[in-house]
This record gives structure tokens, C-alpha cells and sequence, in this order.
């Protein structure tokens, strides 16, 4: 006689734990990579991106990544509202949109550049730093507006983008030499 081996049903408390357990570990894995994607973003001292993601980890309830995130985030913060009214002077925020644009932080540069823009219409500079930006990111229209703006306060920003590589991708560009040099315009 063979004896019959009997399957017992799992015990709901056990099947409640084990996707407690899989609750947890999903909720775990978002958070951490949350809290990575964050780190990345920290060390290229992109801190209004790393703000939500490190948010994010704090709401997520995993008190393993949660006390790091909190320390994180008022450093975020703290760098963020520095930066904010670090600049004594027009000069000085230009010099910081550059370095971002430098770093290949455009959307950053923009963003700092275009409030410049706002606050002090009447620097040439700003409109250079404006077009040169444009020109690296293939906004040839745009670019060739702002460096008109600036040439139009300064016609002097002619001749710095004559010699400026940044510019080169709109060397062939008609309305770029007619920019630059139209004096060669007048006598067509």
C-alpha cells in the first residue's frame, strides 16, 4: 500500500507575509534606486533634479535610505538657495551660466542665462553668452537674434564673434556673415 503524501494549504498569515515581503523589497528597490539616481546627480552638482528624486526616498518609508536622503536633501537645499543669491553681480551670475554651459549643463545655463536676460537687458555680454548657447545647442534663429541684440549694444561683440569657434557651425550661414560683416553688404 502506498501512502499518500497530503499537501496542507498555506496558511493565509504566511502568504500575507511573504507579499508583505514583496511589498517591501519592490518598495526598497524604488527607493535605493531613487537614492542612486540622486547620488549621480549630486556629484555633478545638479541639485534641483536630485531634490525630488532624494523626496522621493524619504516618502518611500525605508528608514535604511531615509535618514541619508534627509542629510542629502538639506544639502540640496542649502546649495540651491546659495547658488540662489550667491551672485553680487551681474558679472559674477554670467560667469557661473558659463561654467554650466562648459560642464554641458545647458538647460541649467539657459535657465540662468534667460533670467539674466530679464534682470539686465542692457549687457551685451548676456546676449553674447545667450547666443553662443543657442549656436551649441542648434537653435540657429535664436542664436542669431541674440548675438543681433548684443552686437546692437555693443557693436564692438562683432568682432569677438568673428573670432569665435563656438560660432562655427554657423559660418556658412548667410545671415551669420551678414551679421558680422555688413559692411560687405552695403555696396550689394
Amino acid at each position: 500500500m502506498t501512502k499518500k503524501l497530503e499537501v496542507k494549504p498555506k496558511s493565509p498569515t504566511a502568504a500575507a507575509r511573504k507579499d508583505g515581503q514583496d511589498d517591501s523589497q519592490a518598495r526598497f528597490a524604488l527607493a535605493l534606486q531613487s537614492y542612486e539616481q540622486a547620488q549621480k546627480l549630486l556629484q555633478t552638482q545638479k541639485f534641483d533634479k536630485a531634490r525630488p528624486l532624494l523626496e522621493k526616498v524619504i516618502e518611500s518609508g525605508v528608514s535604511s535610505l531615509m535618514d541619508r536622503a534627509k542629510v542629502h536633501l538639506s544639502i540640496c537645499n542649502q546649495q540651491m538657495e546659495q547658488h540662489k543669491e550667491s551672485f553680487a553681480t551681474p558679472e559674477e551670475h554670467y560667469d557661473f551660466a558659463i561654467s554650466l554651459m562648459n560642464l554641458g549643463d545647458f538647460v541649467t545655463a539657459r535657465e540662468h542665462l534667460e533670467d539674466l536676460s530679464q534682470k539686465s537687458p542692457k549687457l551685451d555680454f548676456v546676449w553674447y553668452g545667450l547666443a553662443v548657447l543657442e549656436c551649441l545647442t542648434g537653435r540657429t534663429t535664436e542664436s542669431l537674434q541674440h548675438l543681433g541684440e548684443a552686437i546692437r549694444i555693443n557693436p564692438g561683440t562683432r568682432f569677438q564673434a568673428r573670432n569665435d569657434s563656438d560660432f562655427r557651425n554657423m559660418a556658412d550661414d548667410p545671415r551669420f556673415t551678414e551679421l558680422l560683416y555688413p559692411e560687405g553688404t552695403l555696396g550689394a
